[in-house]
């Protein structure tokens, strides 16, 4: 294995979709390239493939796609005799691709918890990797029928972040209630959002790196640009607030207690992902504990990931006295924007910090 050590510092965000087999793990990932490429064309996407067997019909279909970089993890599950190779398998891809995100797709019969732990345990061991989230596809069509055969398909839509519906075009409506009732005996409360096709919006399943991020800030249609990404019809399935804060004082930073109170309170099932660029005198912690950039005291720019209660946060070198003092994208349940819209615009959660405010200004809209 090669040796180099990783031009970049930033940790690589992780995404873990799993599923039973062919709920369409593999076509939810195709359908998310093009998004990447439309927000950033250099954005370098790799993926660890895991398959029972020795036929890696899937990766050569995502490799046929452009990612940047693919690792088969070839028969066996990668929740257990594979798993020790997924430490090896994302060095390889960090020291030969340089990727600003991989994705870890398991096999059909994978356990996603015992993954998650391996992959936490890297990440604390490296300082390399952070976990983004954990996604579940699900076959609306034949859920009934492999749930009640494998207990592995209920701990996939168990052990997860969200849970992605495929597949439920075809089902009228009285076996769509039926499909519904089944999943809902899990009795789990795990978020749901239905695919078009096998379409889901990149903001919903991923959270910021620094490349999206500045990307992103960039723009002078910085929260537009995921209403933008749906104008084929993709816009039933989540809600998204713009939230923009500003000062006359270059200086202002964000006032880190009030909007800590909202990542500690939001309920999940509620508020999906929280997507956020702002200035702060305060360092901040991830819900793992660990001080982002050390000690230190002075204005700084960090990126927030809040993903279904999971926050991440990510130092970033840029200082622009220009910029507003805080950006930030919540993507909410159907029906729940009006209701945070409210509650964000009271001051409760976004403020600035008193004695650098200067004067500020507030402002939060619906953009889908």
């Amino acid at each position: 294995m090669a040796t180099n050590t990783p031009p970049s510092t930033h940790r690589i965000p992780l995404t873990i979709i799993t599923g039973f087999a062919g709920a369409g793990k593999t076509t939810l990932l195709l359908n998310l390239l093009p998004q990447l490429r439309t927000q950033n064309p250099g954005y370098k996407l790799a993926l660890i493939k895991n398959e029972i067997g020795d036929l890696n019909v899937d990766t050569l279909l995502a490799a046929s796609a452009e990612i940047s970089g693919t690792r088969e993890l070839l028969g066996d599950c990668i929740c257990c005799t594979n798993i020790g190779q997924i430490e090896s398998a994302l060095a390889q891809l960090d020291v030969e691709c340089g990727p600003d995100r991989i994705v870890i797709e398991t096999s059909g019969s994978a356990e996603p918890l015992k993954l998650v732990l391996e992959v936490n345990r890297i990440a604390g061991v490296t300082g390399r990797y952070e976990l983004d989230g954990v996604v579940s596809v699900v076959d609306a069509e034949n859920w009934a029928g492999y749930a009640d055969v494998s207990f592995t398909a209920e701990l996939q839509a168990r052990q997860t972040d969200l849970i992605v519906v495929n597949k439920w075009e075809g089902l009228g409506e009285r076996a769509m209630d039926a499909f519904l009732d089944k999943l809902g005996d899990l009795d789990v409360g795990t978020p749901m959002a239905k695919s078009e096709r096998g379409w889901v919006s990149m903001e919903l399943l991923f959270g910021w790196d620094p490349k999206m991020a500045r990307a992103w800030v960039n723009t002078d249609h910085g929260h537009e640009h995921a209403d933008g990404e749906h104008e084929h019809g993709h816009k039933s399935e989540m809600e998204c607030l713009s939230v923009t804060l500003t000062s006359t004082n270059p200086e202002a930073s964000t006032d880190f207690v009030k909007l800590d109170s909202l990542l500690t309170t939001a309920p999940k099932d509620e508020v999906y992902r929280i997507k956020a660029v702002l200035y702060s005198r305060t360092s901040p912690k991830p819900s793992d504990g660990a001080q982002v950039n050390g000690q230190q005291s002075g204005r700084a720019r960090y990126i927030l990931n809040w993903s279904f209660g999971r926050r991440t946060w990510t130092h970033d070198d840029v200082n622009d006295s220009s910029a507003p003092v805080l950006r930030m994208s919540v993507f909410t349940a159907p029906y729940e924007s009006n209701k945070w819209l409210k509650r964000i615009e009271s001051g409760a959660y976004i403020a600035l910090e008193g004695q650098h405010g200067g004067e500020g200004k507030l402002e939060v809209k619906r953009v889908q």
